[in-house]
């Protein structure tokens, strides 16, 4: 009889690896099917925001993660093809609500690393490498996966419980859900430079760039260490095929460095483009990361979407893989996280128009905007997840909590773990019925009083009493008084 797993993750990057590690702290068992033999070698994604940060280091990982990251402290800079700064993106090292910098900066490759040694520790998860999934069938029991070990050419069945395709833009796990997708309407191809400098060069500045240079659009990206990349916007005339060419990339680069200061690591044409997945649970299967949507990078948020994704799912696959809550809990996976996604997705298109922006009238246009006052400081967003498991509406409901410190210098996910949490007046919490403690107790929800002074300052900031978080640390409801605070028990699976 063939062993089943509790759940298969089908895709090994940065998704699947923190999939497999909050499955895995969870105690459920766990198959990752990736085809590739190891880890992509060069650089991807390069930004992650606070927000992120702060859910990655959550995996137990805090020390690894600070010593392949930086903090991005430079900030952002939009300037016209007149030098003009129209728009900022501040920066600090200070931390930020979620308890470090608003953003990050890595190599991908030595992120993915810090991941997947971080899956290690849980014997529970098996890893599989060179095995490619081909064919997925389901029934009212569980889900049989085909699979070829391209090691050797030999053909597997495993089964599992539930099926997470973390297998990128490609999905073969969509494909086979029959989940389309939805075109938002952005298609421009881009090309990607990453260069490593072999020497100073100073007059490359500390902070991200922006070129909104109508005649040809550029990103430029301080990275991490000697790490540096553009990408430079294709216009028309341009070819894909000889524009990666060593020669033609150092023509377009001139203006910053040559190859004396550098040496090229890849040079490839991305096509940016801005797509959502309809439908990203279809019975025991399920998308997350590029398999459900795909963001242009003017917010740096791919990786980042991917992420808070796999966040969103691991405490639902846990809760109800453990019998504490129905299995239509599953399905406010897709409606809390697809508005979110797609709020996001907008603004990144909204900040493409103004990089890409080349029809002279419009060009002009955005200029005179943006000079009619001082340059605008953009602040990252913070939409809120749409309707799914939580009690109240409206804000703060849906949004994620910040993590203070605590009076014991701890930070608050150090002391909540991966569970439900509630926060709440000393008095108040010790004044809840038994009815009340009963529930709390069956749901394995962890009390936290006001002793602390972060989380009294946020009670009092937002006149409540307590408030209810779900073990990924988005507030599920408020209470006023105790009649309020029975109540939120209806917020737990």
């Amino acid at each position: 009889m063939l062993e089943t797993f509790d759940v298969a993750i089908v895709g090994y990057g940065p998704a699947g690896a923190v999939l497999a590690n909050l499955l895995g702290r969870a105690g459920l068992s766990v198959a990752v099917f990736e085809r590739e033999a190891a880890i992509y070698l060069l650089p991807r994604a390069i930004h992650v925001d606070g927000e992120v940060m702060r859910a990655l280091c959550g995996l137990g990982l805090k020390r690894e993660l600070e010593a392949v990251t930086r903090p991005g402290v430079e900030g952002m800079r939009f300037v016209n093809a007149a030098g003009e700064l129209l728009l900022v993106r501040g920066g600090t090292a200070l931390a930020g609500p979620h308890g470090c910098a608003n953003n990050h900066y890595f190599h991908q490759p030595a992120l993915e690393r810090v991941l997947r040694e971080g899956v290690e520790r849980y014997p529970l998860v098996r890893t599989f490498l060179r095995h490619e999934v081909f064919a997925i069938a389901q029934d009212a029991d569980g889900v049989a996966l085909s699979v070829e070990n391209t090691a050797n050419g030999s053909l597997e069945t495993f089964c599992a419980r539930w099926v997470v395709g973390c297998d990128g833009a490609r999905s073969l796990v969509r494909r086979l859900m029959g989940s389309a997708m939805e075109d938002l309407g952005l298609h421009q191809p881009w090309l990607v430079f990453d260069a490593i400098l072999k020497r100073q060069v100073p007059h490359l500045p500390a902070h991200t760039v922006q070129h909104c240079d109508p005649s040809r659009p550029a990103t430029y990206c301080n990275v991490i260490g000697n790490r540096r990349r553009w990408e430079i916007m294709l216009m028309p005339g341009d070819d894909p095929l000889t524009i990666v060419r060593p020669e033609n990339v150092w023509k377009l680069v001139s203006p910053w460095i040559t190859p004396v200061d550098a040496e090229l690591e890849r040079a490839v044409v991305y096509t940016f483009h801005s797509v959502i997945a309809r439908g990203w649970r279809r019975g025991r299967l399920m998308i997350a990361g590029d398999a459900a949507h795909q963001t242009p990078p003017f917010l740096g948020q791919g990786l980042c979407a991917g992420v808070r994704d796999v966040v969103n799912l691991a405490w639902k696959l846990v809760a109800v893989a453990a019998g504490k809550a129905p299995e239509s809990l599953l399905d406010t996976y897709e409606t809390e996280r697809e508005p979110h996604v797609r709020a996001f997705i907008a603004l990144a298109v909204a900040l493409g128009d103004v990089i890409q922006a080349t029809d002279p009238g419009a060009v002009a246009e955005r200029d005179r905007r943006f000079r009619a006052g001082s340059p605008e400081v953009f602040v990252f967003p913070a939409p809120g997840i749409g309707p799914g498991a939580r009690a109240q509406a409206g804000a703060p409901i849906g949004q994620p909590f910040p993590q203070p410190v605590l009076s014991d210098g701890r930070l608050l996910d150090e002391a909540l773990g991966m569970q439900y949490a509630l926060l709440g007046e000393k008095g108040l919490v010790a004044a809840a019925d038994a009815d009340t403690r009963a529930r709390w107790e069956k749901a394995d929800v962890l009390l936290l009083d006001d002793s602390h002074p972060g989380v009294r300052d946020w009670l009092r900031s937002h006149g409540v009493r307590a408030v209810l978080l779900r073990p990924d640390r988005y507030i599920a409801a408020t209470a006023h008084d105790a009649t309020e605070l029975s109540q939120l028990a209806v917020a737990l699976p």
